[in-house]
């Protein structure tokens, strides 16, 4: 971004008293009003330690968070006129303090505490929320170890979200910052395999739990166990995707997993991808930028259909369909879809791919640990499971579902598992 834009974008903000993009719009009350005064002054120091304060994820955050559903949806200025450009702005941020080889270490300089040398917690998962959660708890001088499954951190910013969407480069950049904390990591670490939740509570005062919950829902209807039917989440985390040269491919859901899950697929050579969506386009909760991303890269979309029936003998051939109408139910926040009588019609597809949200492994109902009924772990106001050592956020505890939601439960986590140990 030249000087100019930067000029221009950052003078855009009223600096307003109230602060709503910050109190209503940001999920980790970041101040915004201020880390942008301070990007006006051309000082990215003074506002990266503004931003440090509540997140230690503003490269990730400023690339691909909701905004328009959060900050950029709160500000001042969206009311009239377009909104402050917050994410570009907090991007723009983390890159200048990188170009001038400012960490996160550096700017905590001053309030690193080293009063609790001798406690020591275990961060299972090093997604948003298990980075975050160690970030915080290093810099009050608590001995952190993460526990990763895979040889990398990063969790669903690497396997969830494609990398035209977030650089990897941005992801270890990110990752780097945070481990000059001191913070230990072991990889190829998982739980319920080779890593025991009994075995860590003998060895650390405190264990969080961030594993995320990364298994794709089902519809409920029938065949969906047809040979060519995919879960989003798994084809996104593993990468073993079909062919698709030639092919037409139904992406069912709309969020932005179905998003990615439909550019990925078009960009490995799909003749044709649909994104089938029961509700309107008003309703998606994908970001708008996404669903016009994949406009633009040709992706149709079938809008207020629902698929009531996959058909196929051995493999995938076709999928019944019907239109939804949109009612206003008492008790409902939105409009419902409710199934249009005799509206029934086929498509021909070679593949389906259920992006519909997603719950947590079977395992975890394993761990001595209560859960709810949709199998995520049931966790108090201070984030603490059934077993008062051990804490949760993320999906794993069904926080919801946005980067800087679970960035959030990790640090309030931290917050609670310090107050506890001290």
């Amino acid at each position: 971004m030249e000087k100019e834009e930067i000029n221009k974008k950052s003078n855009y903000c009223l600096d307003c008293k109230m602060k709503p993009c910050s109190i209503k719009g940001c999920p980790l009350g970041n101040n915004i009003p201020e880390f942008i005064k301070a990007i006006k002054e051309e000082n990215y120091n003074k506002a990266y330690k503004i931003l440090s304060k509540t997140t230690v994820l503003p490269g990730i955050c400023g690339r691909i968070c909701p905004h328009q559903k959060q900050c950029q949806g709160s500000c001042v200025r969206g009311i009239k006129g377009e909104p402050v450009s917050i994410g570009e702005l907090e991007a723009l941020t983390f890159n200048k303090i990188i170009e001038e080889g400012i960490t996160l270490k550096d700017c905590w300089k001053e309030e690193i505490e080293n009063n609790q040398s001798d406690k020591k917690v275990a961060v299972i998962g090093g997604g948003p929320a298990g980075l975050t959660a160690s970030a915080f708890l290093a810099k009050k001088g608590v001995q952190v170890t993460i526990y990763e499954k895979y040889n990398y951190l990063g969790g669903l910013l690497i396997h969830g979200i494609p990398e035209f969407r977030l650089s990897r480069d941005i992801v270890k950049k990110t990752v780097d910052n945070i481990l000059e904390l001191g913070i230990e990591v072991k990889y190829n670490q998982e739980l319920g395999k080779n890593l025991d939740l009994q075995n860590l509570l003998e060895k650390y005062d405190a264990i969080f739990l961030s594993i995320g919950a990364n298994i794709s829902s089902k519809m409920g209807v029938e065949g969906e166990d047809l040979q060519g039917v995919f879960g989003g989440n798994e084809l996104l985390e593993y990468k073993l995707h079909p062919k698709y040269e030639g092919k037409t491919v139904a992406v069912v859901g709309g969020g932005n997993v179905a998003m990615d899950c439909a550019r990925t697929i078009k960009m490995l050579g799909a003749k044709e991808v649909k994104v089938i969506y029961r509700r309107s386009r008003e309703q998606m909760p994908a970001e708008d930028k996404e669903i016009e991303n994949a406009i633009s890269e040709g992706i149709k979309f079938l809008f207020q259909n629902n698929i009531v029936k996959i058909i196929g003998n051995d493999k995938v051939e076709k999928l019944e369909l019907i239109k939804t109408e949109l009612v206003q139910k008492e008790g409902e926040s939105r409009l419902v879809p409710i199934n249009i009588k005799n509206s029934n019609y086929k498509v021909d597809t070679d593949y389906v791919v259920m992006a519909l949200g997603s719950k947590t492994a079977e395992f975890i109902a394993n761990l001595n640990l209560n859960t709810n009924k949709w199998g995520n772990i049931q966790i108090n106001e201070n984030y603490q499971t059934s077993n008062p050592r051990i804490y949760a956020g993320g999906d794993l505890a069904g926080i919801k579902s946005t980067v800087a939601w679970a960035a959030y439960s990790g640090r309030e986590a931290a917050k609670n598992i310090i107050n506890t140990i001290k």
